[in-house]
C-alpha cells in the first residue's frame, strides 16, 4: 500500500521539487527563458522556429507549428529552471530540424493516442449496454478489450517518449549550455538535475496513466 503510491507519485514529486528548488534565486540571470531560447535558435540556425508563451506548466515544442512554448514562469523567468527548460525545449526543435526519427514516431503516436483514448472511453461506457443487449460474454469481452487497449496506448506513448526526452536534455541542451558558455560552469551540475527532471516528466505521467488504467480494470471486473 505504501510502495505503489511511492512508485506512481514519487517521480512526479521529485520533478516538482527539483523544478521549484532552482526557481530561486529568481533573478539569477540577466536574460529570461524566452531570450535564451531565441538566442539558441539563432545560434543553432533553426530558421522558422518561433517561441511563444504557453499555458502554466505546459512547456513543449510543437513540431506541426514549429513553436517552442514556455510556461509563463519560464518564459519571463530569470532563474536556472527557466533557462534550462528553455534549452531543453529548443533541443526538441533541434531534433526536428535534424530529422530525429524517434521524435517523428512520438509525434505520430501521440496523435494516435488522442483518438484511441476517445475510442477507449466510448467503448468502456458501452460495455454494460453491449453485455445486456446481446447477452454475449464474448462480445462484451471484446468491447472490454478494445476499451482497455485504447486507454493503454496513452500510457505507452509516455514511456516511448523517454529516449526522446533524454536526447533533448543530454545530447542537445546540456552540450549547448556547456560549450556555448550560456551558464557558468558551477551551475552545470544543477542544470543536469533539471534536465533529468524535464526528461522524467513523461515517466511520471506514464505511471499515473498506468494507475488510472488499473483502476478502470478493477472497476470493470466488478
Amino acid at each position: 500500500m505504501i510502495g505503489l503510491p511511492a512508485l506512481i507519485f514519487g517521480p512526479s514529486l521529485w520533478v516538482h521539487r527539483v523544478m521549484s528548488k532552482y526557481r530561486e534565486p529568481a533573478q539569477l540571470y540577466q536574460g529570461t527563458g524566452v531570450e535564451l531560447a531565441r538566442q539558441l535558435i539563432a545560434d543553432l540556425g533553426l530558421d522558422g522556429v518561433g517561441v511563444e508563451e504557453g499555458q502554466p506548466g505546459q512547456d513543449h515544442y510543437d513540431p506541426r507549428e514549429r513553436k517552442v512554448r514556455l510556461a509563463p514562469d519560464h518564459y519571463h523567468g530569470h532563474s536556472l529552471t527557466a533557462v534550462t527548460i528553455a534549452a531543453h525545449e529548443v533541443g526538441h526543435a533541434q531534433q526536428h530540424a535534424d530529422g530525429y526519427a524517434p521524435l517523428t514516431l512520438r509525434t505520430a503516436l501521440a496523435r494516435l493516442a488522442m483518438r484511441a483514448e476517445r475510442l477507449g472511453a466510448f467503448a468502456i461506457v458501452l460495455i454494460p449496454v453491449v453485455a445486456m443487449a446481446t447477452r454475449s460474454p464474448a462480445l462484451g469481452a471484446a468491447t472490454f478489450a478494445i476499451g482497455i487497449s485504447s486507454l493503454a496506448i496513452g500510457a505507452l506513448v509516455h514511456l516511448i517518449t523517454l529516449p526522446v526526452e533524454l536526447d533533448a536534455s543530454f545530447r542537445r541542451a546540456l552540450p549547448v549550455l556547456r560549450n556555448g558558455g550560456y551558464i557558468p560552469a558551477a551551475h552545470l551540475p544543477h542544470a543536469r538535475r533539471l534536465l533529468l527532471a524535464a526528461a522524467l516528466t513523461y515517466v511520471a505521467a506514464s505511471l499515473a496513466g498506468l494507475l488510472n488504467l488499473y483502476r478502470w480494470i478493477a472497476i470493470l471486473r466488478r
